[in-house]
């Protein structure tokens, strides 16, 4: 598995179902699950984890594909980043095609799943603000056979966590004729970890505006009111378009929202000034969320 640990697991458990996997995990509650293990083994790789058991789910076949259900798609939390990239799946939820296309180099969007960037938390995540502008829930395994339903969001906020021998089986997406977009931003060219990013649905059917801003804060962030805004001046029964001074004051807005001026000092003294790079990451995320509207509403 790796070449730099020192250890390895003492054991590795491999079920062939999702009961079976919860059942081992329940069993043992020590052991880490693991399916691409593309950030299980560089936080192994960088000392930070030592697992004393795996639970590998690998040949868990139910959660590796996806079905559709009540106007909304199973996704099983096996999902490669690989396969959610291609054709099919991106005419079925662009956004999160996107996102996946934009997980890294071939290595890792052939390992790396679903679930895992979800189970991670990684603030850097490219899955993660896809999932909270659609407002994704889990489909959550329990001990004994049991299913629950969490809210990606509150998971991700530690609103409702994972319990004891818990899995993540299956996120169910709603399927939206609706425009959707993924954009990042990152510190070098080519695919690489986002500085900030932005998902954003236009909901015709709700007449919503969405946006979740990635990889500024320890969970995707919502700028609601800006959401709010953006709605109010969409003439949903015409055309759509905004010019671009409202295209320009809605990154504006949700920048400010998403990375707010410094507080006003309590003896009333001026409030210091944004640090250049935190200006530098405010300027990034209004040109993100301007493009990403104007490309929804185009």
């Amino acid at each position: 598995m790796t070449t730099h640990a020192p250890q390895a697991a003492a054991s590795v458990t491999l079920p062939a179902s999702l009961d079976e996997a919860v059942a081992a995990l329940a069993a043992t509650p020590a052991a880490v699950p693991v399916a691409g293990g593309t950030d299980l083994m560089a936080s192994v790789n960088a000392g930070q984890l030592r697992p004393t058991a795996l639970v590998g789910l690998g040949r868990v076949r139910e959660i590796r594909g996806w079905q559709y259900l009540d106007g909304h798609a199973l996704l099983g939390a096996g999902l490669t980043h690989a396969r959610m990239g291609r054709p099919d799946f991106a005419a079925l939820i662009p956004a999160l095609a996107a996102a996946a296309r934009a997980a890294g180099p071939p290595q890792i969007r052939n390992a790396g799943t679903l679930g895992g960037n979800i189970a991670t938390a990684a603030p850097s995540g490219d899955t993660l603000p896809v999932l909270a502008a659609l407002e994704a829930t889990l489909v959550v395994a329990s001990p004994g056979g049991g299913r629950r339903e969490v809210s990606v969001s509150h998971l991700l906020a530690g609103m409702d966590m994972l319990r004891g021998g818990e899995l993540i089986g299956w996120v169910r997406v709603p399927l939206l004729h609706a425009p959707q977009v993924f954009l990042k931003a990152t510190g070098r060219t080519g695919p690489g970890r986002a500085t900030a990013s932005v998902a954003l649905v236009v909901d015709p059917a709700r007449r919503e505006v969405r946006c979740a801003i990635g990889a500024i804060a320890p969970m995707p962030l919502r700028p609601l009111e800006a959401e709010r805004w953006a709605a109010s001046l969409i003439d949903w029964d015409g055309e759509r378009g905004l010019p671009q001074e409202a295209l320009t004051a809605f990154g504006t807005y949700v920048a400010t929202a998403c990375v707010p001026d410094p507080e006003v000092p309590a003896d009333g003294g001026e409030p210091p000034k944004l640090a250049p790079a935190v200006l530098h990451l405010r300027r990034t995320v209004a040109a993100l969320a301007r493009r990403a509207l104007g490309r929804a509403l185009s």
